[in-house]
């Protein structure tokens, strides 16, 4: 079977092959429009454009870098979700660069590293401009921030000082003595803005203010074994009834393990909150914070997109607002 071809791509869409090739190579001088015809021929005569041609004809990779702390998490896979559904309607690809440690982080402060020779760079969560003097990544193409906030590049983020001030609210609404746990990476004592003391901040502000202490507060990185460690402690030395904030759901979870282990009555004596609902925290009954993380990642990589496309403005930011889903966990679901 004979492999479609842009001219067939052209005919199907009703348009010349030049607008084909300003479609595929993003460009900004396509009317919306014209541009979904052609992608919709695309899909119906199932059109994969020759990379090597392509790049050769626009003077791009056609790829781009996304530096992020980890991948084996939930919220950095749903992150990916959305920002490859924007990047790959585009036919961008994801070349993925994580962290994982500060020796690695260290190599991407180089110049020469392959992120930098992409067509554009995402950062996620951690904004490496704040390592540099002048705060300017060694790179000339684009960059967008996704989880987090910045005046100096485009960024898509959720409001985590709000969702610790709601995280606060529920509560203290559920009574009893509060506790905290912080999830704590290694790159906190590295970055000076981070979404992790921000949603920490907006609590503990929201507890001042209402006149409300912490009977106790703790730290666990997202290590399964670590988690349920700092959870057994925390059960150790609670007073029932007992509210627990954890600030990210894997920490919430090591909590509701813990105490089931110890037939301790969830919702009752003691009251559980996450931050982030996850896909599986609505069958744990776990009531949370929840972020559109994958509309946030979509979101971001429209940013990047429309940089790529000749977009010259100043920075620009997509703020997202989390919201609280109550359930059984706190005897409100």
């Amino acid at each position: 079977m004979r492999k479609p071809t842009i001219q067939d791509v052209a005919r199907c869409a009703g348009v010349g092959v030049g607008t084909v090739s300003r479609v595929l190579n993003n460009h900004a001088a396509v009317k919306p429009t014209t541009r979904e015809a052609v992608l919709q021929a695309m899909t119906d005569l199932n059109y994969t454009p020759n990379p090597h041609a392509r790049r050769v004809a626009g003077g791009r990779s056609y790829a781009v870098s996304v530096l992020l702390p980890v991948v084996s998490t939930e919220f950095y896979l749903r992150l990916l979700d959305g920002l490859e559904s924007a990047f790959h309607e585009q036919r961008y690809d994801l070349a993925i660069f994580p962290l994982f440690d500060r020796a690695r982080l260290e190599r991407y402060l180089g110049s020469h590293t392959l992120a930098y020779q992409a067509d554009g760079l995402v950062m996620a969560s951690y904004n490496l401009a704040d390592l540099f003097e002048d705060s300017a990544l060694p790179t000339q193409q684009p960059v967008v921030l996704v989880d987090g906030y910045s005046a100096s590049v485009d960024c898509s983020y959720v409001d985590n000082e709000l969702g610790g001030r709601l995280a606060a609210q529920q509560a203290i609404s559920c009574g009893g003595e509060l506790r905290a746990i912080w999830l704590e990476t290694e790159f906190d004592h590295v970055f000076s803005h981070m979404v992790l003391a921000e949603r920490r901040e907006g609590f503990l502000q929201a507890l001042n203010e209402a006149g409300v202490s912490l009977a106790g507060a703790y730290s666990s990185s997202l290590n399964g074994v670590n988690a349920r460690t700092v959870a057994a402690e925390l059960l150790d030395e609670a007073r029932f009834p007992c509210t627990v904030f954890a600030s990210a759901d894997l920490l919430a979870a090591a909590v509701l393990d813990e105490a089931q282990a110890r037939g301790l009555s969830v919702g009752e004596q003691l009251k559980v909150i996450g931050f982030d609902d996850q896909p599986w925290a609505a069958a744990r009954g776990l009531t949370t914070l929840r972020q559109p993380v994958e509309a946030m990642g979509r979101a971001g990589a429209e940013l990047l997109l429309s940089r790529l496309s000749g977009h010259t403005g100043p920075p620009r930011a997509r703020r997202f607002e989390p919201v609280m889903v109550t359930r059984a966990s706190t005897g409100t679901g």
